[in-house]
């Protein structure tokens, strides 16, 4: 029977969108932006020239090939939820120079240690720059192999030619397949490229790490496609100006999202902290006014952390509010809360809140700690030594539970807090001394705030 050939056809694809139009428009439809729709030749779906896969019960499945094989790197395992699977797709995003692809060869380094053939293909660097990083990081093996090409049909052979058990490449956006119009980054090399690799890694059952650059915004770069053609996507966070470095899953098909990776930059590469709360709040000062421990929820993990804030005079009619490590829009709510329920004239002052450590803090449980704090802050009194406070705080000024606030006040128990500060309806915990209250006004008049 003849084979039916599969004729391309000429499309044009945005590049800031990914949207495809017929033909060319000065402005795409879907996101508005003006000259971004470049030429990209399509080939249409057509009929199955494959071999046909076998039906079989589910039950007959075999989940031993689910289980990942171990990083060596024991935070990147703990939010793989085991390490790599065989055939799997991971996307690791981060902003430039926050220390992926030190994390990358670590762990590269540390596989091949253990008797896996891995290749990383750079994009980015040449041989050289990863050789010196390698030997810094101490992570030089045999079964360590590099290969710098940009080439899309040349790193498909190679892979071919030297079957590794896990592929890295270092990035996706310099990847670019000669046969596609668009410069490297473009969308539609993004996605096609990537789209190649993930048939290989499925095809080759080849572990796969591909990583991305993120925006100005904090989102990966490239089409919205890439993260849904792979299997798991991992954010690396962290502010440069401190050592510590966050990683979590935003999408994992083999395991929980819920898992936290927490580092710490050193010299001779990424080390994991196992106990991030103790390193929160190594350099914390009792008895400084303006300052509570709170015990906020990273997925799964509690940290224990260190909230300040620092209130002071103004002449200007709008006064300044500052967050840093905290939600801008959090801190607003906790200020008109403060200025309308508990009559702390806070509206005519400049207010600065920040969380000590460089960590992000979205969480709600983070409220009640920084209503005292900046209370503390306005009188210039310190919070009694041994207390964490943990709650969420309504626009009446009530005090609710935060989620999972039993794991919460079982860490502070852990770390030696003795008082902690929560809503009424919190259940008793070991090794703590509850201060329970049911609205924020009670709690600053408990502990002689104002």
């Amino acid at each position: 029977m003849a084979r039916t050939s599969v004729r391309s056809k000429t499309v044009f694809g945005c590049t800031e969108c990914g949207a495809q139009a017929p033909k060319w428009l000065g402005c795409c439809p879907e996101c508005g932006a003006w000259s971004s729709l470049i030429e990209e030749r399509h080939t249409p779906a057509g009929g199955h020239t494959g071999e046909m896969a076998n039906v079989i019960a589910l039950v007959d499945v075999d989940p031993i090939t689910a289980i990942g094989r171990s990083t060596g790197v024991p935070e990147l395992d703990r939010v793989l939820g085991g390490g790599l699977v065989e055939g799997s797709v991971t996307l690791l995003g981060g902003e430039p120079g926050i220390g992926k692809s030190t994390l990358l060869l670590q762990s590269l380094g540390r596989m091949a240690a253990a008797g896996a053939r891995c290749l990383l293909v750079c994009g980015e660097e040449s041989k050289e720059q990863v050789r010196l990083r390698a030997e810094r990081l101490h992570t030089l093996d045999r079964n360590l192999l590099i290969v710098t090409e940009t080439s899309l049909p040349a790193i498909v052979d190679r892979i071919l030619e030297t079957a590794p058990d896990v592929v890295a490449i270092d990035s996706i956006q310099t990847i670019v397949d000669p046969e596609l119009t668009g410069v490297p980054g473009s969308v539609g090399q993004v996605r096609e490229c990537a789209h190649r690799l993930v048939r290989v890694a499925k095809e080759r059952s080849i572990a796969t790490v591909l990583v991305g650059h993120v925006t100005k915004e904090g989102a990966l770069a490239g089409p919205r496609a890439l993260e849904h053609i792979v299997d798991t996507v991992l954010a690396f966070e962290g502010d440069r100006h401190h050592a510590l470095r966050m990683l979590h899953a935003l999408k994992h098909r083999f395991g929980s999202t819920n898992e936290l990776g927490v580092f710490e930059m050193t010299e001779t590469g990424m080390a994991d902290v196992a106990d991030p709360s103790s390193m929160f709040l190594a350099d914390r000062r009792p008895g400084l006014p303006g300052s509570v421990v709170t015990c906020t929820m990273e997925g799964v993990r509690p940290l224990l952390v260190e909230v300040q804030a620092l209130v002071s005079s103004t002449s200007v009619p709008a006064p300044r509010r500052s967050a840093r490590g905290l939600d801008g829009a959090r801190l607003d709510l906790v200020l008109a809360v403060l200025q309308a329920r508990a009559g702390r004239p806070v509206g005519a002052f400049d207010v600065y809140a920040s969380v000590a450590g460089g960590l992000k803090v979205h969480d709600a449980g983070a409220d009640l700690a920084i209503a005292l704090a900046v209370a503390s802050a306005l009188i210039g009194e310190p919070i009694p030594e041994g207390l964490v406070a943990v709650g969420e705080l309504g626009l009446g000024g009530e005090l609710r539970q935060a989620s999972r606030t039993l794991r919460r006040l079982d860490e502070a128990a852990r770390m030696g807090f003795r008082v902690a500060v929560v809503p009424t309806s919190t259940p008793d915990v070991d090794g703590l001394r509850l201060m329970r209250a049911d609205h924020i006004r009670d709690v600053l008049d408990a502990l002689d705030l104002g």
